[in-house]
């Protein structure tokens, strides 16, 4: 058994954030003394660590505490030693907010400039390491080209967030880059911070950093699950696969349950929809990852079988739970060996293709 970590985060390298600093002067900057936030983009701080939303503060995002080195491939692997992880696969750790930058054309640029850093950055470790693509899912079109870049670099899913500034993801305009999805047999990563300029979802409604964690995740991926599905946008585009990340696995059974509830009882309010929502992720459509301690894991093993379940450890990122991530998993007794080989190897061949 390879053990695959579905979701950790890549630390953009000081070339790259060089190169963006020096060609985008005027858009990308790290801040000055006394500002919010880390990095400036187009003026504002990426993650914004205040007001309603607000992202994480720059002293709390890593877990530099526990002994990792993730600013160095040689250092991410050696820290993927130490968890008996196989491969790694990189979601952004900065371009998280790439989503929400307002300059298409920028966000274009920037998001070709760090595929081709990643794919770069992956290549020469001999498929330990993977990549996630980025796209600006706001200009569809230039999406639809640079996810075909995305296929040629070798980088294996690409990530959209929850919502866009003003559409879901079942919006019709969105419909081309989801037929390119499916075309490439690409997946997509649904995946997001608070801070990054887009719609919080619920967080809203706290300005402490904690409190907007605990909340934006799992609200950011309920959205999106409710507009992937009963949207119908998974009925529409039948070979696509979104995988729904960082959020935990617990309440995916809840939430599907329900959603076969709407289904079942209201269902002609949703014509585009087929079939019972649940059915998505039996055909093999829908993945999420889980922290391997969740006390519901059984539970969703049996609900949603393991064969759609990815193991994250979230690397480097404070959240996790570097060094222990892969442990509790690995040794716990209600989990199958059937079912632990799924959620650490299996499910992430089958979403990334890998």
């Amino acid at each position: 058994m390879t053990i695959i970590d579905a979701d950790a985060h890549v630390i953009e390298g000081v070339e790259l954030m060089q190169e963006l600093m020096t060609d985008f002067s005027d858009l990308i900057r790290l801040a000055r003394p006394g500002e919010v936030g880390a990095v400036y983009i187009e003026g504002r701080a990426y993650p914004n660590p205040v007001g309603p939303g607000a992202g994480c503060p720059p002293t709390e995002g890593l877990c530099l505490e526990r002994g990792i080195n993730p600013f160095t491939p040689e250092g991410v692997l050696a820290d993927a030693d130490r968890e008996q992880i196989g491969t790694v696969v990189f979601f952004p750790n900065v371009m998280l907010g790439l989503p929400g930058f307002t300059d298409q054309r920028f966000a274009a640029e920037v998001a070709r400039r760090y595929n081709r850093w990643l794919a770069g950055y992956c290549r020469p470790h001999h498929g330990r390491m993977r990549g996630i693509g980025l796209v600006p899912i706001e200009d569809v079109a230039a999406s639809v080209e640079i996810l075909r870049e995305v296929k040629q670099l070798g980088l294996v899913a690409a990530m959209v967030p929850a919502c866009l500034k003003t559409r879901n993801l079942d919006h019709p305009s969105l419909a081309p880059f989801f037929d390119a999805c499916e075309e490439l047999d690409i997946g997509v990563g649904v995946h997001g911070a608070p801070g990054i300029h887009l719609p919080p979802l619920g967080a809203e409604r706290f300005e402490n950093y904690l409190q907007v964690h605990c909340v934006s995740f799992p609200f950011d991926m309920m959205v999106a699950m409710t507009a992937v599905v009963m949207g119908g946008v998974l009925e529409r585009h039948p070979r696509l696969r979104v995988a729904f990340l960082e959020s935990g696995v617990g309440w995916v059974p809840y939430f599907l349950d329900r959603m076969d509830e709407h289904f079942e009882k209201r269902g002609r309010l949703v014509p585009d929809v087929k079939r019972r929502p649940s059915e998505y992720m039996a055909r093999g459509q829908m993945f999420v990852s889980c922290e391997p301690e969740e006390s519901a894991l059984p539970l969703a093993v049996e609900r949603l079988g393991a064969q759609h379940i990815l193991y994250a450890s979230d690397y480097p990122h404070w959240d996790g739970s570097f060094p222990q991530s892969t442990k509790p998993l690995r040794e716990r007794a209600d989990i199958s060996e059937a079912a632990r080989r799924d959620i650490f190897e299996g499910s992430s061949r089958a979403f990334y293709r890998i």
